[in-house]
């Protein structure tokens, strides 16, 4: 049944004249009131950050106990105009994100709402630049990592789900989705067994897993004595 917002999202995103504040009027519409846009500007161009917050029945915002969820569409962009003409692979972080927000604040509309706060935060830029790649042309992005870090993962998420595009690989590069192990405070976990479950009842099909990279070397010890 989330085909539709899905459907809806990217229909939206799919214009050179989008900007964040269309999206959060469409946010709005189906039942999200709490919507923030925030625009900064780069050396590099400018976009339009969205953070969204989807009240739980339980959420800590309202005093519960219920954990809060985030959501993080990462990208570059959702378009490399004038490079690229269309909405982009790369914004199928922006995408999801949206797509998520609609759902959920349909959802609340008819009654149904989640135990705890979902947190959604992504950004829109339909002029990104792009970084020549021997595989495929890669999106830049207008701001620095540091800035995406600092605007879309919220200290209050107390678990994060953050959707990235990454067709430009040679690693796990089909048609669909897959999943990445759980990182926390730095370290790389196994996969979680939940996320494997849904990916398979969602899509009917054996899941896929994204390897995480991680150090191949420990830091030195030493120890010394008085």
């Amino acid at each position: 049944m989330a085909l539709n917002a899905v459907l809806r999202s990217l229909d939206l995103l799919d214009a050179a004249t989008v900007t964040g504040q269309d999206v959060a009027d469409a946010l709005r519409s189906a039942g999200v009131p709490n919507v923030e846009v925030k625009r900064f500007t780069g050396k590099k161009g400018s976009t339009d950050f969205i953070r969204v917050v989807v009240p739980g029945t339980r959420g800590r915002r309202a005093g519960g106990d219920a954990p809060t969820l985030g959501i993080v569409g990462r990208l570059g962009g959702i378009g490399a105009r004038p490079e690229k003409i269309g909405l982009v692979s790369d914004g199928d972080g922006a995408v999801t994100a949206v797509a998520c927000g609609l759902k959920l604040g349909r959802m609340a509309g008819k009654g149904d709402r989640l135990p705890g706060d979902v947190l959604i935060s992504t950004h829109i830029c339909p002029d990104s630049p792009v970084i020549q790649h021997p595989v495929v042309t890669m999106m830049n992005s207008p701001v620095d990592m540091a800035t995406l870090n600092a605007e879309e993962v919220l200290p209050e998420m107390e678990a994060v789900l953050t959707v990235d595009t990454t067709r430009g690989n040679r690693v796990v590069n089909h048609r669909g989705i897959a999943i990445s192990p759980t990182v926390m405070q730095g370290w790389i976990l196994r996969v979680s067994e939940d996320l494997l479950t849904i990916q398979q009842q969602v899509t009917g099909r054996m899941p896929v897993v994204l390897p995480s990279p991680c150090r191949t070397s420990r830091p030195t010890e030493t120890t010394s004595s008085t």
